[in-house]
């Protein structure tokens, strides 16, 4: 995260807890022309819309007595999703074993997407195995790295 993002986290993570939520990610973006302030929320549980609308209502107060981003923006609440975004080590810990989709800036092996198992984190370096074995993605390498949810 970045530093406004961290300012932003820091500021919703007591409304999140006192809804008995937590603060995945947060991220501040311009897509189309427009700024978008996005809050990902999580729960024991499932998120539903209730969650976000209570969160949304609580967090927009405080964003407009604290003011922290002085230009214009669209300000949206989302569950982190079944397929959520890894990329903090706690992360990679607790769903380590679990399916994953792996991306890469440029292509490795012809290829720059990639699904296996979770089956290493070091330093930032991520390590899946499939039935071709398994592959090691130095962390300067890897895009992003997403759960997946196979049916």
């Amino acid at each position: 995260m970045n530093k406004l993002c961290d300012v932003i986290a820091n500021l919703a993570a007591p409304v999140a807890e006192r809804l008995n939520l937590t603060i995945w990610d947060v991220e501040f973006v311009k897509e189309g022309g427009e700024k978008y302030l996005r809050v990902y929320i999580d729960k024991d549980g499932t998120v539903d819309i209730n969650d976000c609308e209570s969160f949304s209502r609580a967090f927009d107060k405080v964003l407009d007595e604290e003011d922290p981003i002085a230009e214009s923006y669209i300000f949206e609440v989302s569950s982190a999703g079944l397929e959520r975004r890894l990329y903090r080590p706690s992360d990679f810990e607790t769903y380590m074993g679990s399916s994953v989709t792996l991306k890469t800036f440029s292509p490795k092996d012809g290829k720059k997407e990639f699904w296996g198992t979770l089956s290493a984190y070091n330093d930032g370096d991520v390590t899946i195995a499939s039935d071709g074995g398994e592959i090691t993605f130095a962390k300067k390498e890897i895009a992003s790295v997403r759960l997946r949810v196979e049916f």
